[in-house]
């Protein structure tokens, strides 16, 4: 099994995002009225989604830490593998749809509301990542992060839903209805590998993770016993 999750699934998810990627580029026509710079959708959204999808598990284990009311190192470890991994997939989203928004818009950045809710969302991961650091006991610092953790969830339906809201200069979410059939396959591939990619690195985060609270909780249990043999070897050497 470990050899599957390290070996199988980054290969796998590699190769369906490079044949998404492929039919994005070769396959699909460009579109009617930004022709051939469309092609980055095949990119930027599959990384918009998985930020999403990781930033919601990072909500859903906080919101259950909070709830079990007693520490679950499981838990915490998760939100935060997953914080990570959707702060890396949401600034590289960002990234590409500033190189989209480029020859589209005029401009690489704009206070559009898409673009700014989804900047403060960034902002306050950024933020949940940088509270782990600073704050050394665990039962607090899961806690804490955990509040933080929802505080920025609360951002996601806006992020989502802003485009419907205000006036944007980001278009509207497409749907199988509304573009060609063409792009949908390539578009669909492309994120199914980016989601096995993005499952590999939650893991991989989350086992180390894990990995990291447990020998923190164990440390104090040890110390003793360290010290123990300190002053026994000091009264030898007396």
């Amino acid at each position: 099994m470990n050899k599957l999750i390290k070996w199988g699934l980054p290969l796998a998810g590699l190769g369906v995002l490079a044949a998404g990627w492929w039919l994005g580029l070769a396959w699909a026509p460009p579109d009617r009225e930004m022709g051939d710079v469309q092609r980055i959708m095949y990119v930027h959204v599959p990384l918009q989604w998985m930020a999403m999808v990781a930033m919601l598990l990072n909500f859903v284990a906080a919101v259950s830490y909070l709830l079990r009311g007693n520490a679950s190192w499981k838990l915490d470890s998760t939100a935060e593998s997953a914080a990570e991994v959707g702060l890396l997939l949401g600034t590289l989203g960002m990234v590409t749809g500033a190189i989209w928004g480029r020859p589209t818009w005029g401009v690489y950045w704009s206070w559009d509301p898409r673009l700014t809710s989804e900047a403060i969302m960034l902002v306050t991961y950024t933020g949940y990542l940088v509270l782990r650091r600073f704050v050394e006991d665990p039962d607090k610092r899961a806690t804490w992060s955990a509040v933080v953790a929802i505080l920025g969830a609360i951002n996601l339906p806006i992020v989502w839903f802003s485009v419907r809201w205000w006036r944007s200069l980001h278009q509207v979410q497409s749907s199988p209805k509304t573009v060609d059939p063409q792009m949908v396959l390539p578009l669909r591939v492309s994120a199914i590998g980016l989601l096995l990619i993005t499952i590999f690195f939650l893991i991989t985060r989350y086992r180390l993770a894990l990995a990291e609270r447990q020998a923190e909780v164990a440390l104090p249990d040890a110390l003793p016993e360290a010290s123990g043999s300190v002053v026994s070897n000091a009264h030898k050497v007396a």
